[in-house]
């Protein structure tokens, strides 16, 4: 299994979600855990998924992903989940 850490930031809007999901399944990305806040109109997303199954690799889904966020509004980061433990790390 690849694990793989998307977050989503922005300001709130229709369709954010519906946006981001239909991507992950039209690339056979599957969502394994989810977490959504709006907090005063800024949106907040993070989901731990599993890449294993696209046929693109990480460079590909961050870099079509940030497209995305960029027609939406939003800023999108796709990290493995090696790189984003270590990031985080306190």
């Amino acid at each position: 299994m690849k694990k793989t850490i998307i977050t989503v930031v922005g300001n709130d809007t229709v369709g954010i979600i519906a946006k981001v999901c239909t991507y992950l399944a039209n690339n056979n990305v599957n969502i394994l855990d989810i977490s959504q806040t709006i907090v005063q109109g800024y949106f907040n997303m993070m989901m731990v998924t599993d890449t294993s199954k696209s046929e693109k690799d990480a460079a590909a889904l961050s870099k079509e992903l940030s497209e995305i966020g960029d027609k939406i509004g939003v800023v999108i980061r796709c990290q493995h989940e090696d790189i984003f433990n270590v990031m985080h790390r306190i």
